[in-house]
């Protein structure tokens, strides 16, 4: 099935049903309903069947769903059956923050390089990972295999390293700064801008009755 198919919305629930089955299996449950999945990730229970429902048939009518197993095709689904390599490119406090968060590693995402254009970062280490210079961005992503590229440069930089990162074989770009990003057809883009979360907040707030 082609992801484009796929609403964007279903694949960000399948990773929230990914992590709570993760939970279910570390308290030791063997099976779940549908219900008890809607109720545990805060959907209806027809939203979980519609949403599984683009991939398969999973569960078995009056029994529910083997955790395990669902978990399974989950992480199957969700391209986590394998690991993936990124580079971050931006050492400052947020791509420092992103190189040391251990999430990363839990859920199959691999920090190959770290990445800067500061002589004052270039040569400290972000845990066992040396920041080097954006001459290497090439070399590292030929070498390492890496598909994933994580911009939290300024503004001002960010199309110029995302244009380095997609030249250099890069297919997919998590953007952090603040910019929007220009990208061919055969490259993906998801933009992360914290601000934007918060003004979605600020607008439910202020029609909060």
């Amino acid at each position: 099935m082609k992801a484009y198919k796929i609403p964007e919305a279903t694949v960000m629930r399948l990773s929230i049903y990914s992590r709570y089955l993760h939970q279910l299996i570390d308290d030791g449950v063997k099976s779940v309903s549908s219900d008890e999945i809607a109720h545990g990730v805060g959907v209806s229970s027809a939203q979980v069947r519609k949403d599984l429902a683009y991939f398969g048939e999973f569960g078995t009518r009056g029994v529910g769903y083997k955790v395990e197993v669902l978990y399974g095709h989950l992480m199957k689904i969700l391209g986590l059956d394998r690991r993936w390599c990124a580079i971050i490119i931006g050492a400052g406090k947020l791509g420092s923050a992103l190189a040391l968060y251990q999430g990363f590693a839990a859920r199959g995402f691999n920090v190959g390089a770290i990445l800067d254009a500061s002589p004052d970062k270039i040569g400290t280490k972000l845990g066992e990972i040396e920041v080097e210079p954006l001459e290497m961005m090439a070399q590292r992503i030929e070498e390492k295999n890496i598909t994933i590229g994580i911009v939290t440069v300024p503004a001002s930089a960010a199309q110029e390293v995302t244009d380095k990162l997609i030249e250099s074989g890069v297919k997919a770009i998590l953007n952090f700064s603040p910019r929007v990003l220009k990208v061919p057809g055969n490259v993906i883009l998801r933009n992360v801008d914290l601000s934007v979360n918060l003004e979605v907040l600020s607008f439910n707030l202020n029609y909060l009755k």
